[in-house]
């Protein structure tokens, strides 16, 4: 066993799965709160539903700017500085008296939260080559968890305590978190001596010298695109007729795609084993199946816990064969990798939260259901032209 091996534990791989989760979970609090809040706000559902879409915006800004640091700064101080301010962001959001301001402090804390893209690259570079894709798919099985009962615990804390409740306990977590985590990380100094400018303009560089990162960027922009209208438009649909839903039953749809996270270990495991193209081709498929069930949702509960589950598992699938192959392309720049992967990715996220909002305005549920399958048809045509290309070299 070698020193990187003791040294990742499976109780810090836990403790990095936890805080991945605790952190991406900051994003999707609100999703089931939409109606709560715009009650609260004066305004309406479809209205803050565009609140999905600053806290996904502020995500991607901080996976721009900040994230590619954990390549050159110690990654101690910079998880310890990002913990802080999302602390404070999140008590921001809890005390918000209106649209405007809560919108703030979901950019300032969806922009912090994006330290969960700070520990993942960490754990790549400390876990064996073998069992790379293995370790990350634990860590990533962590976030996804977060992703998918966020939804499940802010709803059911909303109904016993109110939606600004969610906002302080979050902040709690967060605060735990920190300290842990400055106990867990030794001090490793900086990586480099690359100034800022530089680093930003070496995720150009990134960009044009690896066509891998650049296809497995753009898969997952429209797979989490996809997943992103499923997950902002759930709420317009089970909280108005004929389901008219409260918060915390909303909220409980998470548990749903949280039975699909297991995808993530299996899909890390295949790609280990040289199987990347036909996995991506397979949840791409999925992905697309699950709107055919999703279009009966306003019908039937059925189709949507169906469509819902098959949906998280295409996702997930997708993301951790994706992570499992750019994370071999270049070891000393996992930090810049992940920047230019999770940014597009959350531009895809942050433009599916805002298509989802337009498309039920003017079509309903059903327009809403043509424009999430649109995404994953675009991803499947794409390897498809792909693999073609691939046989016919």
């Amino acid at each position: 066993m070698n020193a990187q091996s003791e040294w990742l534990t499976r109780w810090r791989v836990l403790l990095f799965a936890v805080t991945a989760g605790t952190m991406v979970a900051n994003l999707y609090y609100v999703q089931p709160l939409l109606a709560a809040i715009a009650a609260s706000f004066g305004c309406s559902v479809t209205s803050a539903g565009y609140l999905v879409t600053f806290t996904q915006l502020g995500y991607a800004l901080g996976l721009l700017l900040v994230v590619p640091l954990g390549d050159v700064l110690d990654r101690r101080q910079l998880l310890s500085g990002m913990l802080g301010v999302c602390v404070a962001s999140l008590l921001a959001a809890a005390a918000s008296p209106g649209f405007i301001s809560f919108a703030a402090a979901s950019l300032l804390a969806g922009c912090s939260s994006s330290a969960a893209m700070v520990v993942i690259p960490y754990v790549a570079s400390k876990a064996p080559e073998a069992s790379r894709g293995r370790s990350i798919g634990q860590v990533m099985t962590g976030l996804l968890l977060g992703i998918l009962l966020a939804r499940t615990v802010s709803g059911l804390v909303a109904a016993w305590l109110g939606w600004r409740s969610m906002y302080l306990i979050a902040a709690g977590l967060v605060a735990v978190l920190l300290l842990a985590l400055r106990a867990a990380i030794p001090v490793e100094g900086r990586h480099g001596r690359l100034a800022y400018g530089r680093l930003l303009l070496s995720l150009l560089h990134l960009i044009r010298a690896e066509p891998e990162l650049r296809r497995r960027s753009a898969y997952f922009a429209l797979g989490f695109g996809s997943f992103s209208v499923l997950w902002t438009g759930l709420t317009f649909l089970l909280s108005g007729p004929p389901y008219r839903y409260s918060e915390a039953t909303i909220g409980l749809f998470g548990l749903i795609g949280a039975a699909g996270a297991v995808a993530a270990n299996v899909a890390g495991r295949l790609a280990d084993r040289g199987h990347a193209e036909r996995v991506t081709g397979s949840v791409a498929v999925v992905l697309l199946a699950s709107w055919g069930a999703l279009a009966f949702g306003a019908q039937s509960i059925w189709a949507v816990v169906a469509g819902v589950f098959a949906l998280d598992v295409g996702a997930q699938g997708l993301h951790i064969t994706n992570q499992s192959v750019i994370y071999r392309l270049n070891p000393q720049a996992r930090a810049r990798i992940t920047a230019v992967y999770m940014t597009t990715a959350f531009i895809g996220a942050s433009a599916g939260s805002a298509l989802a909002s337009l498309s039920f305005r003017v079509a309903g549920w059903n327009g809403l259901c043509v424009t999430g399958a649109l995404l994953p048809a675009i991803l499947l045509l794409m390897w498809g032209v792909r693999s073609v290309g691939r046989r016919g070299a």
